[in-house]
Protein backbone atom coordinates (compact mmCIF):
# COMPACT_ATOMS: atom_id res chain seq x y z
CA UNK A 1 0.00 0.00 0.00
CA UNK A 2 2.86 2.25 0.67
CA UNK A 3 4.37 1.86 -2.91
CA UNK A 4 0.88 2.70 -4.00
CA UNK A 5 0.35 5.86 -2.27
CA UNK A 6 4.10 6.78 -2.80
CA UNK A 7 3.46 6.48 -6.80
CA UNK A 8 0.63 8.40 -6.72
CA UNK A 9 2.20 11.32 -4.75
CA UNK A 10 4.98 11.00 -7.78
CA UNK A 11 2.42 10.68 -10.51
CA UNK A 12 0.66 14.03 -9.41
CA UNK A 13 3.61 16.14 -9.03
CA UNK A 14 5.28 14.97 -12.26
CA UNK A 15 1.54 15.18 -14.28
CA UNK A 16 0.79 18.53 -12.68
CA UNK A 17 3.69 20.41 -14.41
CA UNK A 18 2.67 18.92 -17.63
CA UNK A 19 -0.85 19.96 -17.31
CA UNK A 20 0.08 23.57 -16.53
CA UNK A 21 1.74 23.89 -20.38
CA UNK A 22 -1.98 24.26 -22.14
CA UNK A 23 -2.58 28.32 -21.16
CA UNK A 24 -0.41 30.20 -18.82
CA UNK A 25 -1.96 32.39 -16.44
CA UNK A 26 -1.25 34.53 -13.78
CA UNK A 27 -2.48 33.76 -9.99
CA UNK A 28 -5.34 36.04 -9.41
CA UNK A 29 -7.57 35.72 -6.23
CA UNK A 30 -11.60 34.77 -6.79
CA UNK A 31 -15.07 35.62 -5.64
CA UNK A 32 -17.16 33.43 -3.36
CA UNK A 33 -20.17 31.44 -5.05
CA UNK A 34 -22.85 30.68 -3.61
CA UNK A 35 -24.06 26.84 -2.70
CA UNK A 36 -25.68 26.35 -5.55
CA UNK A 37 -22.79 26.91 -7.57
CA UNK A 38 -20.28 24.89 -8.78
CA UNK A 39 -22.10 21.35 -8.69
CA UNK A 40 -21.25 18.25 -11.07
CA UNK A 41 -22.02 14.80 -11.38
CA UNK A 42 -20.18 11.99 -13.18
CA UNK A 43 -20.90 8.80 -14.74
CA UNK A 44 -18.45 6.41 -15.53
CA UNK A 45 -17.89 2.61 -16.20
CA UNK A 46 -14.97 0.89 -14.12
CA UNK A 47 -12.16 -2.13 -14.67
CA UNK A 48 -10.87 -3.65 -11.57
CA UNK A 49 -9.11 -6.20 -10.09
CA UNK A 50 -9.23 -7.35 -6.74
CA UNK A 51 -7.54 -9.91 -3.78
CA UNK A 52 -7.93 -10.74 -0.63
CA UNK A 53 -6.01 -11.74 2.82
CA UNK A 54 -4.30 -14.80 2.54
CA UNK A 55 -6.21 -16.95 4.13
CA UNK A 56 -8.79 -16.54 2.01
CA UNK A 57 -6.90 -17.45 -1.48
CA UNK A 58 -5.08 -20.05 0.33
CA UNK A 59 -5.42 -22.79 -2.24
CA UNK A 60 -7.72 -21.41 -4.95
CA UNK A 61 -5.09 -20.68 -7.27
CA UNK A 62 -6.85 -17.20 -8.57
CA UNK A 63 -3.37 -16.17 -10.16
CA UNK A 64 -1.54 -12.59 -9.90
CA UNK A 65 -3.58 -9.14 -10.01
CA UNK A 66 -4.24 -8.91 -13.49
CA UNK A 67 -5.13 -12.06 -14.69
CA UNK A 68 -9.13 -13.08 -15.65
CA UNK A 69 -9.94 -14.85 -12.24
CA UNK A 70 -9.28 -11.32 -10.35
CA UNK A 71 -10.57 -8.80 -13.00
CA UNK A 72 -14.25 -7.81 -13.84
CA UNK A 73 -16.38 -4.87 -14.35
CA UNK A 74 -18.34 -2.32 -12.87
CA UNK A 75 -20.15 1.08 -12.77
CA UNK A 76 -20.26 4.18 -10.76
CA UNK A 77 -22.74 7.64 -10.21
CA UNK A 78 -21.27 10.32 -8.15
CA UNK A 79 -22.13 14.18 -7.08
CA UNK A 80 -20.19 16.70 -6.29
CA UNK A 81 -19.31 20.53 -5.19
CA UNK A 82 -16.35 22.65 -5.41
CA UNK A 83 -16.07 24.83 -2.70
CA UNK A 84 -12.92 26.45 -3.74
CA UNK A 85 -11.00 25.85 -7.31
CA UNK A 86 -8.84 24.20 -5.27
CA UNK A 87 -11.08 22.08 -2.94
CA UNK A 88 -14.20 20.08 -3.23
CA UNK A 89 -16.27 16.94 -1.98
CA UNK A 90 -17.71 14.39 -3.71
CA UNK A 91 -20.38 11.52 -2.70
CA UNK A 92 -19.54 8.59 -4.68
CA UNK A 93 -21.37 4.96 -5.50
CA UNK A 94 -19.79 1.97 -7.42
CA UNK A 95 -21.26 -1.12 -7.96
CA UNK A 96 -18.64 -4.08 -9.05
CA UNK A 97 -17.82 -7.16 -9.40
CA UNK A 98 -15.13 -9.46 -8.21
CA UNK A 99 -14.11 -12.12 -9.90
CA UNK A 100 -13.48 -14.74 -7.98
CA UNK A 101 -15.31 -17.06 -5.17
CA UNK A 102 -13.36 -17.21 -1.81
CA UNK A 103 -16.51 -18.11 0.33
CA UNK A 104 -17.99 -21.28 -1.64
CA UNK A 105 -21.31 -19.12 -0.51
CA UNK A 106 -21.14 -16.51 -2.90
CA UNK A 107 -23.30 -15.94 -6.19
CA UNK A 108 -23.89 -18.64 -8.71
CA UNK A 109 -21.89 -17.06 -11.16
CA UNK A 110 -19.49 -17.34 -8.86
CA UNK A 111 -19.12 -13.22 -8.84
CA UNK A 112 -19.40 -11.56 -6.19
CA UNK A 113 -21.00 -8.30 -6.10
CA UNK A 114 -19.66 -4.92 -4.39
CA UNK A 115 -21.42 -2.02 -3.28
CA UNK A 116 -19.22 0.60 -2.21
CA UNK A 117 -20.31 4.55 -1.07
CA UNK A 118 -17.47 6.85 -0.54
CA UNK A 119 -17.58 10.48 0.56
CA UNK A 120 -14.36 11.74 -1.13
CA UNK A 121 -12.11 15.15 -0.60
CA UNK A 122 -10.94 16.42 -4.03
CA UNK A 123 -7.76 18.25 -4.24
CA UNK A 124 -7.22 20.16 -7.85
CA UNK A 125 -3.19 20.40 -7.53
CA UNK A 126 -3.35 22.49 -10.92
CA UNK A 127 -5.34 25.33 -9.32
CA UNK A 128 -3.70 25.42 -5.64
CA UNK A 129 -0.42 25.57 -7.19
CA UNK A 130 -0.38 27.07 -10.66
CA UNK A 131 -3.70 29.87 -9.90
CA UNK A 132 -6.96 29.33 -10.99
CA UNK A 133 -7.67 28.87 -15.09
CA UNK A 134 -10.92 27.81 -16.34
CA UNK A 135 -10.23 27.03 -19.91
CA UNK A 136 -7.44 24.42 -18.52
CA UNK A 137 -7.47 20.97 -21.07
CA UNK A 138 -6.32 18.92 -18.02
CA UNK A 139 -6.44 19.01 -14.02
CA UNK A 140 -4.87 16.64 -12.17
CA UNK A 141 -6.91 15.70 -8.96
CA UNK A 142 -5.65 13.47 -6.03
CA UNK A 143 -8.78 12.25 -3.10
CA UNK A 144 -9.27 10.50 -0.49
CA UNK A 145 -12.11 9.09 1.15
CA UNK A 146 -14.15 7.16 3.76
CA UNK A 147 -17.24 5.34 3.66
CA UNK A 148 -19.15 2.00 3.25
CA UNK A 149 -19.00 -0.88 1.35
CA UNK A 150 -21.65 -4.04 1.08
CA UNK A 151 -20.93 -7.43 -0.23
CA UNK A 152 -24.39 -7.70 -1.93
CA UNK A 153 -24.18 -11.55 -2.69
CA UNK A 154 -23.05 -12.82 1.28
CA UNK A 155 -24.89 -9.69 2.66
CA UNK A 156 -21.68 -8.84 5.08
CA UNK A 157 -20.72 -5.09 5.59
CA UNK A 158 -17.56 -3.12 5.82
CA UNK A 159 -16.30 0.04 6.19
CA UNK A 160 -14.15 1.20 3.66
CA UNK A 161 -11.60 3.47 2.88
CA UNK A 162 -10.95 4.93 -1.06
CA UNK A 163 -7.22 6.89 -2.41
CA UNK A 164 -6.91 7.81 -5.60
CA UNK A 165 -6.11 10.06 -8.60
CA UNK A 166 -8.79 11.66 -10.84
CA UNK A 167 -7.38 13.25 -13.82
CA UNK A 168 -10.63 15.33 -15.49
CA UNK A 169 -9.71 16.67 -19.79
CA UNK A 170 -12.08 20.08 -21.07
CA UNK A 171 -13.92 19.44 -23.75
CA UNK A 172 -16.72 22.40 -23.11
CA UNK A 173 -17.76 24.36 -20.34
CA UNK A 174 -20.16 22.14 -18.90
CA UNK A 175 -18.98 18.50 -20.33
CA UNK A 176 -15.47 16.78 -19.85
CA UNK A 177 -13.81 13.53 -19.97
CA UNK A 178 -12.26 11.58 -16.19
CA UNK A 179 -10.07 9.01 -16.06
CA UNK A 180 -10.45 8.11 -12.53
CA UNK A 181 -7.44 5.64 -10.85
CA UNK A 182 -8.34 4.24 -7.81
CA UNK A 183 -7.46 1.72 -4.79
CA UNK A 184 -10.29 0.78 -2.00
CA UNK A 185 -9.75 -1.23 1.54
CA UNK A 186 -12.22 -2.92 3.64
CA UNK A 187 -11.60 -3.14 7.07
CA UNK A 188 -12.34 -6.85 7.09
CA UNK A 189 -12.61 -9.62 4.47
CA UNK A 190 -15.90 -8.22 2.92
CA UNK A 191 -15.25 -10.41 -0.72
CA UNK A 192 -15.83 -13.91 0.83
CA UNK A 193 -16.02 -15.64 3.89
CA UNK A 194 -13.30 -17.48 6.24
CA UNK A 195 -14.96 -18.97 8.85
CA UNK A 196 -15.51 -17.37 12.05
CA UNK A 197 -12.77 -14.91 11.41
CA UNK A 198 -14.27 -13.10 8.91
CA UNK A 199 -15.12 -10.25 11.41
CA UNK A 200 -11.70 -9.91 12.57
CA UNK A 201 -9.91 -6.70 12.37
CA UNK A 202 -6.88 -7.62 11.47
CA UNK A 203 -5.32 -5.77 8.77
CA UNK A 204 -3.76 -8.98 6.88
CA UNK A 205 -7.00 -9.78 6.55
CA UNK A 206 -8.71 -6.85 4.52
CA UNK A 207 -9.51 -6.82 1.33
CA UNK A 208 -8.56 -4.47 -1.35
CA UNK A 209 -9.45 -3.57 -5.13
CA UNK A 210 -7.61 -1.38 -7.62
CA UNK A 211 -9.61 0.08 -10.36
CA UNK A 212 -9.70 2.11 -13.49
CA UNK A 213 -12.85 4.44 -14.42
CA UNK A 214 -13.29 6.22 -17.81
CA UNK A 215 -16.68 8.36 -17.89
CA UNK A 216 -18.09 11.90 -18.56
CA UNK A 217 -18.07 14.68 -16.05
CA UNK A 218 -21.46 17.20 -16.17
CA UNK A 219 -21.20 20.68 -14.78
CA UNK A 220 -24.22 22.07 -13.81
CA UNK A 221 -25.31 25.91 -12.98
CA UNK A 222 -22.47 28.18 -12.88
CA UNK A 223 -19.83 26.40 -13.15
CA UNK A 224 -16.80 29.46 -13.29
CA UNK A 225 -14.81 31.48 -10.74
CA UNK A 226 -14.95 35.01 -11.26
CA UNK A 227 -12.40 37.45 -10.40
CA UNK A 228 -12.35 39.52 -7.49
CA UNK A 229 -12.35 43.40 -7.93
CA UNK A 230 -8.67 44.64 -7.23
CA UNK A 231 -9.56 47.64 -4.67
CA UNK A 232 -5.73 49.26 -5.29
CA UNK A 233 -6.34 49.22 -9.15
CA UNK A 234 -9.50 51.14 -8.84
CA UNK A 235 -8.23 53.02 -5.85
CA UNK A 236 -4.86 54.44 -8.32
CA UNK A 237 -7.63 55.04 -11.34
CA UNK A 238 -9.58 57.61 -8.86
CA UNK A 239 -6.38 59.01 -7.64
CA UNK A 240 -5.33 59.54 -11.13
CA UNK A 241 -8.57 61.38 -12.44
CA UNK A 242 -8.02 63.90 -9.07
CA UNK A 243 -4.15 64.50 -10.08
CA UNK A 244 -5.32 65.47 -13.19
CA UNK A 245 -8.70 67.79 -12.59
CA UNK A 246 -6.22 69.40 -9.32
CA UNK A 247 -3.68 70.08 -12.16
CA UNK A 248 -5.84 71.71 -14.63
CA UNK A 249 -7.17 73.96 -11.60
CA UNK A 250 -3.35 74.49 -11.14
CA UNK A 251 -3.06 75.99 -14.71
CA UNK A 252 -6.49 77.90 -14.69
CA UNK A 253 -5.41 79.63 -11.57
CA UNK A 254 -2.09 80.27 -12.68
CA UNK A 255 -3.34 82.50 -15.96
CA UNK A 256 -5.70 83.90 -13.77
CA UNK A 257 -3.48 85.46 -11.69
CA UNK A 258 -1.26 86.31 -15.03
CA UNK A 259 -4.21 88.19 -16.33
CA UNK A 260 -5.57 89.89 -13.23
CA UNK A 261 -2.18 91.11 -13.22
CA UNK A 262 -2.24 92.56 -16.71
CA UNK A 263 -4.89 94.04 -15.90
CA UNK A 264 -3.72 96.13 -13.10
CA UNK A 265 -1.01 97.22 -14.65
CA UNK A 266 -2.31 98.11 -18.05
CA UNK A 267 -2.39 101.87 -19.11
CA UNK A 268 -4.46 102.79 -21.63
CA UNK A 269 -2.93 105.98 -23.92
CA UNK A 270 -5.44 108.65 -24.63
CA UNK A 271 -6.74 108.64 -27.60
CA UNK A 272 -8.40 111.32 -29.60
CA UNK A 273 -10.70 108.57 -31.48
CA UNK A 274 -11.82 105.04 -29.87
CA UNK A 275 -9.71 102.17 -30.84
CA UNK A 276 -11.31 98.99 -31.13
CA UNK A 277 -8.60 95.86 -30.45
CA UNK A 278 -9.47 92.10 -31.23
CA UNK A 279 -7.54 90.39 -28.76
CA UNK A 280 -7.72 86.84 -27.70
CA UNK A 281 -6.50 85.64 -24.32
CA UNK A 282 -7.46 82.16 -22.60
CA UNK A 283 -5.76 80.28 -20.53
CA UNK A 284 -3.85 76.88 -21.31
CA UNK A 285 -5.65 73.60 -20.90
CA UNK A 286 -4.02 70.48 -20.18
CA UNK A 287 -4.48 66.75 -21.50
CA UNK A 288 -3.30 64.17 -19.49
CA UNK A 289 -2.12 60.42 -20.31
CA UNK A 290 -1.59 57.47 -18.45
CA UNK A 291 2.54 56.65 -17.19
CA UNK A 292 4.43 56.01 -20.73
CA UNK A 293 1.40 56.08 -22.65
CA UNK A 294 0.81 58.78 -25.83
CA UNK A 295 -2.74 57.49 -25.46
CA UNK A 296 -5.84 60.61 -24.15
CA UNK A 297 -6.49 59.12 -21.11
CA UNK A 298 -9.88 60.30 -20.41
CA UNK A 299 -11.52 62.17 -23.44
CA UNK A 300 -13.55 64.52 -21.13
CA UNK A 301 -9.97 66.67 -21.39
CA UNK A 302 -10.68 67.06 -24.86
CA UNK A 303 -14.11 69.34 -24.45
CA UNK A 304 -12.22 72.44 -23.17
CA UNK A 305 -9.55 71.68 -25.96
CA UNK A 306 -12.69 71.92 -28.39
CA UNK A 307 -14.20 75.10 -27.09
CA UNK A 308 -10.13 77.01 -27.54
CA UNK A 309 -10.05 75.21 -30.91
CA UNK A 310 -13.27 77.19 -31.37
CA UNK A 311 -12.19 80.17 -30.84
CA UNK A 312 -8.90 79.66 -32.70
CA UNK A 313 -10.90 79.33 -35.79
CA UNK A 314 -12.70 82.33 -35.56
CA UNK A 315 -9.71 84.08 -34.75
CA UNK A 316 -7.40 82.73 -37.29
CA UNK A 317 -4.86 81.89 -34.30
CA UNK A 318 -2.05 80.24 -34.05
CA UNK A 319 -2.18 77.13 -31.57
CA UNK A 320 0.86 75.58 -29.48
CA UNK A 321 0.60 71.80 -28.49
CA UNK A 322 3.07 71.18 -26.27
CA UNK A 323 4.01 67.64 -24.94
CA UNK A 324 5.53 66.70 -21.44
CA UNK A 325 6.52 63.79 -19.95
CA UNK A 326 7.77 62.73 -16.51
CA UNK A 327 11.33 62.90 -16.01
CA UNK A 328 10.69 60.77 -12.92
CA UNK A 329 10.16 57.54 -15.03
CA UNK A 330 12.17 56.12 -18.11
CA UNK A 331 15.35 57.98 -19.45
CA UNK A 332 15.32 61.20 -21.13
CA UNK A 333 15.60 59.99 -24.75
CA UNK A 334 12.47 57.69 -24.14
CA UNK A 335 10.93 60.89 -22.41
CA UNK A 336 11.52 63.06 -25.58
CA UNK A 337 9.96 60.76 -28.11
CA UNK A 338 6.65 60.29 -25.40
CA UNK A 339 6.39 63.80 -25.06
CA UNK A 340 6.49 64.54 -28.61
CA UNK A 341 4.24 61.65 -29.70
CA UNK A 342 1.91 63.08 -26.60
CA UNK A 343 1.85 67.03 -28.60
CA UNK A 344 1.00 64.91 -31.98
CA UNK A 345 -1.94 62.99 -30.40
CA UNK A 346 -3.21 66.30 -29.03
CA UNK A 347 -2.55 68.17 -32.64
CA UNK A 348 -4.24 65.34 -34.56
CA UNK A 349 -7.45 65.96 -32.76
CA UNK A 350 -7.56 69.44 -33.40
CA UNK A 351 -7.16 68.90 -36.70
CA UNK A 352 -10.26 66.16 -36.25
CA UNK A 353 -11.84 69.35 -35.29
CA UNK A 354 -11.38 71.65 -38.17
CA UNK A 355 -7.94 73.39 -37.10
CA UNK A 356 -5.63 73.94 -40.10
CA UNK A 357 -2.43 71.79 -39.46
CA UNK A 358 -0.50 74.64 -40.64
CA UNK A 359 -2.00 76.76 -37.54
CA UNK A 360 -0.87 74.09 -35.52
CA UNK A 361 2.13 73.85 -33.69
CA UNK A 362 3.74 70.96 -31.88
CA UNK A 363 6.46 71.27 -29.21
CA UNK A 364 8.32 67.87 -27.37
CA UNK A 365 9.08 69.57 -24.05
CA UNK A 366 10.81 66.17 -22.93
CA UNK A 367 11.03 65.05 -19.04
CA UNK A 368 10.08 67.57 -16.48
CA UNK A 369 9.59 67.39 -13.15
CA UNK A 370 7.47 71.29 -12.85
CA UNK A 371 4.45 70.00 -11.03
CA UNK A 372 3.83 67.71 -7.73
CA UNK A 373 2.66 65.08 -7.57
CA UNK A 374 4.80 63.40 -10.86
CA UNK A 375 1.32 62.19 -12.16
CA UNK A 376 1.11 66.20 -13.32
CA UNK A 377 3.36 65.92 -15.69
CA UNK A 378 2.43 63.50 -17.95
CA UNK A 379 0.62 65.84 -20.15
CA UNK A 380 0.00 68.06 -22.81
CA UNK A 381 -0.90 71.95 -22.99
CA UNK A 382 -3.05 73.63 -25.19
CA UNK A 383 -2.88 77.60 -25.65
CA UNK A 384 -3.29 79.98 -27.57
CA UNK A 385 -0.26 81.68 -29.42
Amino acid sequence: MKKFLMGLAFASISMAGFAQSDVPVKKYSVATNNFWANWFITAGFQYGSSYSAYEQEHGLELGGLFKDTRRDMGASLSIGKWFTPGLGLRTKGTMFFVGHDAAHTVAADGKVKILNIQEQALFNLNNLFAGYNEKRVWNIIPYAGAGFMRNMSDNVNSVGVSFGLLNTFRLSKHIGIQLDLGYNIANYAIFGEIGPDKYGSNPAKCDRYFDAELGLIFNLGKCTWSKTPDVEALKALSQSQIDALNAQLRDAEAENARLNNLIKNHKCPEQKEPVYVKEVATAPVSVFFNIGKSKIASRKDMQNVKELAELAKANNSKIVVTGYADSKTGSASFNQQLSEKRAKAVADELVKMGVNRDNIEVVAAGGVNTLSPVSYNRRATVAIK
